[in-house]
């Protein structure tokens, strides 16, 4: 693959909230209907989301583990995982490198700026500037981890050290990735390869969100509620509070960072294979008017030709089929051409009536 060429665009400056002048006021474009916005009085700050420790996953303790997981997965579709094995300075200067790539000059940014959501290397801003009724508070970067000698050339060249750490960064998650999916296929009842093996050849990408301080943050999101189109997301949320998960019941929940762990949350491919035991979950990313915020989500997606359908041993007559079975393509276009707007795009793969679905 061919290098980026970076060439600043006036466009580009001038749709990118960190430009210098955007972010200084919430602008209409940003504001979200009443019924919409966060309503951070009516959010649970108290409730923990699970965490697990992965040290026993290779040992003894993986059957303790695997039920952990599965839990989590049935309640909540979120947890966290701490002793997960990625090193604790690969992930720091991850974090370090996503704060120097936003701290540069916009022009250095706004070069790499695209609207267009298929463009797979590219600095953004809100989600689909097309189709989003009102803006996300933050802006962004995102490009392909794998295979990494084809694709790191599509990477900014700068921070100088962009590449390099990026790069380690993505081989730990993409190892990471393996094993939580071999976890999950377990905690399904089903092989250990069952998911790697319908997924195919995985799409493995990188998102880097910033999230400035926001004048008034009771008027905006930094990303609106939705569920994430893929298998798995593996989220490194850094220091600063921000994330929150929609419980079955209505409720917002808080998600609290913790040191040097990952968030795991699973996709709605996953929803679909487990026909609906496990939950992709709508959750969100509120701003707040004082620190700048940076996450750094991870999304593992079958291939674009896999066929996602509930899995075969989980079907039966006191359990028919949910979601019909589809090309992963058919609904990774469904996602790509909407706004982000909860869990809109699996419900267009849900079986109206199951009993005559059998």
């Amino acid at each position: 693959m061919e290098n980026l060429q970076c060439t600043p665009e006036l466009s580009g400056i001038e749709n990118l909230l960190t430009n210098g002048v955007n972010h200084l006021e919430v602008q209409d474009k940003y504001i979200l209907p009443l019924h919409e916005r966060p309503h951070m009085s009516q959010v649970y700050f108290s409730e923990e989301i699970t965490v697990v420790d992965l040290k026993g996953l290779d040992g003894l303790d993986r059957s303790t583990v695997i039920q952990q997981i599965r839990s989590a997965c049935e309640q909540d579709g979120f947890f966290q995982i701490v002793n997960h094995g990625v090193p604790e300075t690969v992930m720091k200067n991850m974090i370090a490198v996503a704060k120097e790539f936003f701290d540069m000059p916009v022009e250095d940014r706004a070069c790499y700026y695209s609207d267009d959501p298929k463009q797979r290397t590219r600095v953004g801003t809100s989600f689909n500037t097309s189709k989003d009724k009102a803006f996300n508070w933050r802006d962004y970067l995102t490009h392909p981890c794998q295979p990494l000698e084809e694709i790191i050339s599509s990477w900014p060249e700068k921070p100088a050290a962009y590449r390099e750490i990026a790069g380690k960064y993505t081989a730990e998650l993409k190892a990471l990735c393996l094993k939580l999916l071999a976890a999950i296929s377990e905690a399904l009842g089903l092989d250990s390869d069952y998911l790697t093996n319908i997924f195919g050849e995985c799409s493995q990408v990188l998102l880097i969100n910033y999230y400035p301080p926001c004048p008034n943050p009771d008027l905006t999101l930094g990303v609106t509620g939705h569920s994430d189109p893929g298998g798995i997301t593996v989220l490194m949320q850094g220091d600063v509070s921000g994330l929150q998960v929609l419980k079955e019941d209505g409720k917002w929940v808080a998600v609290e960072p913790i040191p040097n762990a990952f968030v795991v949350n699973l996709g709605d491919q996953l929803e679909v294979v487990s026909n609906g035991r496990f939950r992709s979950v709508e959750h969100r990313a509120v701003t707040n008017s004082s620190t700048a915020r940076i996450s750094i989500p991870t999304f593992y997606h079958p291939s674009m030709d896999s066929f996602i359908t509930p899995a075969a041993s989980i079907i039966d007559d006191k359990h028919p089929a949910l979601y019909r079975g589809y090309k992963h393509e058919e609904f990774f276009k469904f996602f790509l051409n909407q706004a982000l707007q909860g869990k809109t795009v699996l419900d267009q793969f849900k079986i109206k009536n199951p009993e005559k679905g059998r």
